[in-house]
Parts: C-alpha cells; structure tokens; sequence
C-alpha cells in the first residue's frame, strides 16, 4: 500500500476546542440522564415555582387585613371590603396600636392630603390595604429602617441559598465523576485521545453550563411567577444586584469548579473525596453564613464584596443596599477573573500531576511539583 494513502495519527487528533466540547457535551449529557439529577432539578424547579405562586396569590387574596381607623376617617373605609377595623378616637392611640403590632397599619384623616386622609404604618404598609382603597393616599412609615432591614435580609437569604446551592451540588458533582473515572479506568482512555487540560476545561465548561441553566430558570420562575400573581413590585430594585449576582457566579463558580475537579483528583477512592474537598466546601458555606448573620455590616459586607470566594453573594447585596459606588463592582470583578485565571492554571497543574496516580492520597506539594 502506498504510504500517500495513510493517514497520520496527529490529523485525526481533534483540536483542543473540540476535544474540550466533546467532555462538555459528556459532562451535560451524562447528567441529563442521570434520573437522580433530572428528578432533583424537577423538584427543585417545581417547589420554586408552588413557594411562588403560594406566596403571590397569598398577598393577593389576603383578606380580613387589620386596620385602625380615627372616627374622622371612617367614611373613607365604609365601603372597603376585607378588613378588620378597630375604631379608635384619634391619631395617637392608632400609631400605637401600629407600633405595639396589634394593627397591621392605621387610617387618619389628613388635612395636608389630596385625598383627605393617609396610611399610617410600622416599617411597611400592607401592600393590599393601598390596592383595597379607592384612592391611594400617602404613606407614613413610623420605622422605615426596618422595613429596609427586613427586605435587606430576604435578599441575602436568597443571594446566599443560590450560591450555596448551586456550588456545592455541582462542585460535589465535579469530585465525584473525577474519581469515578479514576476508579473504573476510564480516565486512561479519555486521556489517550484527549490532552489533559482539555479534559479539566470540558468538565468545567460543561457543569458551569448545567449551573448557570438551573439559575436563570429559578430567576424566570420568580420573574414568571411574581407576574402572573400580580406582585411586580417585590422584583423592583432587584434588577442590577440579580444582573451582577449572575456575572459574579460564573466567575465564581469557574473557580471553584476548576479547585474542586483539582482537589479530586489526588484520590482515588469515593470515600476519600471528603478529606481533599472539605476546605472548598467551608468556603462555599462561609459566604452563606456571613451574608446572613453580617447583612447589615457595611464593614462585613465591603470585605466579602472583594474576597474572591464570597464576591458573588457580598457585591449583589451592597448594590442592593446602595452602599457600593459604581466602580466597585468592576474592580471586585477584575480581583475575581484574576483570581479565576490563577485557580485555573494552579488546578491544571494539580490535575496534571494527580489524575494517574492510583492508590492513596497524592499530597499537595507533590501535585503542585513541576
């Protein structure tokens, strides 16, 4: 045969973008149809959008709403259905039914009104009280801090859930199949036709894409959800911090992807996953924890918003609460892309090193060994 017609081993190698998108589409596929991750992300998909609709259906049918009303502003509420009104003489004896909560708001009359009387109310007017009545009159809040803490502290809880969330399931997904091919062998096949760092990058792309499609489906959820129920308004402001949260987790999550796939690599064994990842795992839980206990600590949260691990949950709620200046966010940015690019190659590096070797535990100096 003439060796014209031969076709070299190297012209059938696949580049590396292909041989990095074909353990992407592995990556997405073998979790696709995985029935325990199809079932997971249903549930989770699921229970959203019930909590959604429950609760703005919820704040839409809510009746019986208790009202204090002064005799001089009885005749703006006569004809308003769904409310328990208590009578009382004048303004002063109905803010301190506001304040000592057994009202949830107050209606006075009100010279200086265009209507001729306002809601009073603690730290937020019940958003069905102001729909209820024929005119909207204007509100006086007796505590505004509260109402602002209050709202600070639902954004962190949710900031926090979806970063803790999403992190470590996919970051526990990513250990786990590391070793698993480490176990069964396969690993040595993939390599054979694939460079390395191909692999590690596929890995990564393919559960980054996995993540970032489970967040903006929970974000449409909400959106969906908060309109169809006629609730809109919960969503305003919420805008640019959910916009930066998003930029922010892809970033974070490529970093902690890329330590995760690295730290399981220098194990051979499921059981062992623990003793490698664990450190990764308390940095994606502190961000969580501090963001709930020190959501209204300008210093906590400044300090967060440019530790590269907690970023992505401590920048979106400084902008939620307008304490962040507008380049802020950028340079926190540029410290986490920097962060991101010395994790990635520090992860290859180990990756390298660790991923054939069999048996026990590769210690760190030995993976970061040239």
């Amino acid at each position: 045969m003439s060796t014209a017609t031969r076709t070299s081993p190297t012209a059938l190698a696949p580049s590396a973008a292909q041989s990095i998108w074909l353990v992407a589409e592995r990556e997405i596929g073998s979790k696709l149809r995985s029935k325990a991750f199809v079932i997971s992300t249903a549930i989770l998909l699921l229970g959203a959008l019930v909590l959604v609709l429950w609760g703005g259906f919820a704040a839409s049918n809510a009746t019986g709403t208790p009202v204090a009303v002064t005799s001089d502003a009885a005749q703006y509420v006569s004809e308003v259905q769904g409310l328990d009104v208590t009578d009382v003489a004048d303004r002063a004896e109905a803010e301190a039914l506001v304040e000592s909560g057994d009202v949830d708001a107050a209606v006075v009359a009100d010279a200086d009104s265009p209507v001729g009387f306002a809601v009073v109310a603690d730290s937020d007017a019940p958003s069905q009280l102001i729909l209820q009545l024929s005119q909207t009159p204007p509100v006086e809040l007796l505590n505004p801090e509260e109402g602002n803490a209050a709202l600070g502290y639902v954004a962190a809880i949710g900031f926090g859930v979806v970063f803790l969330f999403a992190a470590s399931m996919f970051g526990g997904t990513i250990a786990q199949s590391v070793v698993e091919e480490k176990q069964t062998r396969v690993v040595e096949l993939l390599i054979s036709a694939i460079p390395v760092r191909s692999l590690l990058a596929g890995k990564v792309i393919g559960n980054t894409i996995l993540a970032m499609a489970q967040i903006l489906l929970l974000a449409a959820i909400a959106v969906v959800g908060l309109t169809v129920t006629d609730q809109t308004a919960l969503l305003q402001g919420l805008g640019g911090p959910i916009a930066w949260f998003a930029v922010f987790f892809f970033f974070g999550f490529i970093l902690l992807a890329s330590l995760f796939a690295a730290a399981a690599s220098m194990v051979s064994r499921q059981e062992d996953i623990g003793s490698t990842t664990t450190p990764l795992t308390m940095l994606i839980m502190a961000p969580y924890f501090l963001v709930i206990f020190f959501f209204d600590n300008p210093v906590v949260l400044g300090i967060m918003s440019y530790v590269p691990f907690s970023a992505p949950v401590g920048m979106p709620m400084r902008l939620f609460l307008g304490e962040a200046q507008w380049w802020e966010p950028l340079l926190s940015l540029a410290i986490l892309i920097a962060t991101c690019i010395a994790a990635i190659l520090v992860g290859a590096r180990i990756y390298e090193n660790s991923l054939l070797r069999m048996g026990g535990r590769v210690k760190l100096s030995e993976a970061l060994a040239r």
